[in-house]
C-alpha cells in the first residue's frame, strides 16, 4: 500500500490535455486559444501549466499581474501574455519582459500614452477591455471618443486586441443578458476596429461562453477554469477532469467515546464511540475553517469521511469510524475521483476559491499518466 511521506498538491498534466481537447473540440479550427494562467495557474503552478499550454498550442496566456508574467518569461515562456491588471508604475518591466497590457481605463490610457511618447516607444501593443455589463472593469460606452483620440496616435499605441467579459455564461437563467452582452460588444468592435492593427483579435468568452455560446467564439477564447476540470454547470463539469489533486497522509488515528470532544472550541462532541484520523493540513494550507464540522468530505480507500470539529491551522480532523484504515494512508481531500465539488458537499463556496486558496507551503508534484 502506498505510504504518502506528505501533503502534496498533483498536478496532472494528462488531465489538462484533456481538458484543453474539450476546449478545442467546442471551438472552429482557426480560433484562438488563450491559457489563463493567473493566480498560480489557478493554485497549481503558472509555469509548470503555462509550458505545458504552450506545447499544446496556445496563441495567448493571461495573468492578472505584471509579477506573474515576469515570472513565466524568466521561466521560459515565449508566447505572449496578456496582463489583466497592469500598473503604470510596472511600465518598465511591461517593455523589458515584452508582456501586453489590458487598458480599461481612460486615466491608465492616457497615462500610458503619454509615458510611450516620453521614452519614444512605436507600436506598443495593447488590448483594449470593454465593459459589457460585468461593471467590473473596461470602458463604458460614453468614453469610446475619448479612447479613440488616444488611439488615434498610431505610432504610439498598437490595438492588438479587444475584449470584454461573460458575467454569468455558465447561468441558463441568465441567457437573455449574455446575449446583451455579446451584442454590446460586437457594436464596440465596430467602433474601434478602425483604430487596431491589420492583425487584430477579439476575444469575449470565458469557460462558459466557451461551453455555451458558440456564436460569441470571436477570433479568441479565454480558457480559464475549464482548463483546471471544472465548469459553472453541472453539464460541464463532465466533460472535464481535474487536474489538481491534494492528497495528504493520516497522521494519527485514534477511539473516542461518547461525550468527549475534538478540536478547538469543542464543536464536535462524539454521540458515540468513534475513530478520529487527524491529517496534517489545515487553513494555513488553505482549507478554511467553513469546511470544518461537516461541512466538508474527504476521501479514503474509496469511502467518504466528513470533516469533525473545526479545522485547525496545520491539521484537520476527519470521522473514519466505518474505514478500515492505517495511520500514514493516503486521504484525498479533492482531485480526481472526488472533485472540489464533492468536498465542498454543501455548497458554501466555488471550485475556482477552494483549489486557488493551496497555499505554496504545500509540496507541487507533476504527474503525466
Amino acid at each position: 500500500m502506498h505510504k504518502p511521506l506528505e501533503t502534496r498538491l498533483e498536478i496532472n498534466l494528462s488531465a489538462l490535455k484533456h481538458n484543453f481537447e474539450v476546449i478545442k473540440s467546442h471551438l472552429k479550427s482557426e480560433t484562438k486559444i488563450m491559457g489563463v494562467v493567473k493566480a498560480y495557474a489557478y493554485g497549481s503552478d503558472s509555469l509548470i501549466i503555462g509550458k505545458a499550454l504552450q506545447d499544446l498550442g496556445v496563441s495567448y496566456l493571461a495573468v492578472a499581474y505584471i509579477e506573474e508574467g515576469v515570472r513565466l518569461r524568466k521561466g521560459g515562456i515565449q508566447c505572449p501574455i496578456l496582463i489583466f491588471y497592469p500598473q503604470l508604475e510596472e511600465l518598465s518591466q511591461l517593455l523589458e519582459f515584452d508582456l501586453t497590457p489590458s487598458v480599461y481605463s481612460f486615466y491608465f490610457l492616457k497615462s500610458l500614452h503619454q509615458n510611450l511618447k516620453h521614452q519614444s516607444v512605436k507600436g506598443f501593443p495593447i488590448h483594449l477591455k470593454i465593459n459589457t455589463g460585468m461593471n467590473r472593469l473596461g470602458f463604458d460606452k460614453h468614453q469610446f471618443e475619448d479612447v479613440k483620440t488616444c488611439l488615434s496616435d498610431r505610432q504610439t499605441l498598437k490595438l492588438k486586441g479587444i475584449f470584454s467579459h461573460l458575467a454569468a455564461a455558465g447561468m441558463p437563467n441568465e441567457k437573455r443578458f449574455s446575449l446583451e452582452q455579446i451584442q454590446s460588444f460586437q457594436s464596440a468592435v465596430k467602433v474601434f476596429e478602425a483604430y487596431a492593427s491589420h492583425d487584430l483579435t477579439t476575444h469575449l468568452c470565458n469557460s462558459s461562453g466557451i461551453l455555451n455560446y458558440a456564436e460569441a467564439e470571436m477570433d479568441m477564447v479565454r480558457a480559464g477554469i475549464a482548463l483546471y476540470g471544472y465548469g459553472n454547470h453541472p453539464k460541464e463539469h463532465k466533460m472535464l477532469k481535474p487536474v489538481a489533486s491534494l492528497k495528504t497522509p493520516i497522521a494519527q488515528l485514534r477511539w473516542i467515546v461518547k461525550g468527549d470532544s475534538v478540536g478547538y472550541d469543542r464543536k464536535y462532541k462524539a454521540q458515540s464511540k468513534r475513530q478520529i484520523a487527524t491529517l496534517p493540513l489545515g487553513y494555513a494550507d488553505g482549507i478554511s475553517r467553513i469546511y470544518g464540522n461537516g461541512n466538508g468530505i474527504v476521501k479514503l480507500h474509496g469511502k467518504i469521511a466528513p470533516i469533525v470539529g473545526n479545522v485547525c491551522m496545520d491539521t484537520l480532523m476527519v470521522d473514519v469510524t466505518d474505514i478500515n484504515c492505517e495511520e500514514g494512508d493516503e486521504v484525498l481531500i479533492f482531485g480526481e475521483g472526488h472533485s472540489a465539488l464533492d468536498f465542498d458537499i454543501n455548497q458554501l463556496s466555488i471550485p475556482y476559491e477552494l483549489i486557488t486558496r493551496i497555499s505554496q507551503r504545500v509540496s507541487r508534484i507533476v504527474i503525466d499518466k
